[in-house]
């Protein structure tokens, strides 16, 4: 399992930070939008396949838009006015100390 930040906005990858999905979506709501991110992940797969760049192009867009209506790009789901760190190295950011912390499980 990847590390989760304190703040619960991110998640921790090989030492990048991704946007967590917004937590106040219910379940219904989330899974309304996470079955669109799997269909365009699979549209996306396919579209590798066909190398069709153009078809690629736009299962990609099908992606950021669901990963948008998730929160996990596009503005961010906070309203505290603290930056955004989507895709930043871990250790270029405020969650430096904590990430060193876990040692080497993350």
């Amino acid at each position: 399992m990847n590390p989760t930040t304190p703040d619960g906005r991110y998640f921790v990858v090989k030492g990048q930070l991704w946007r967590c999905s917004n937590p106040s979506l219910d379940q219904d709501e989330r899974q309304q939008r996470v079955n669109p991110l799997m269909d365009a992940r699979r549209e996306v797969k396919a579209e590798k396949a066909s190398k069709d760049a153009e078809l690629l192009k736009a299962a990609r867009s099908h992606v950021n838009a669901a990963k948008v209506a998730l929160g996990e790009r596009g503005l961010v789901w906070w309203n505290d006015g603290a930056p955004d760190f989507n895709r930043h190295k871990v250790a270029d950011t405020l969650h430096a100390d904590w990430h060193a912390g876990l040692g080497e499980a993350s």
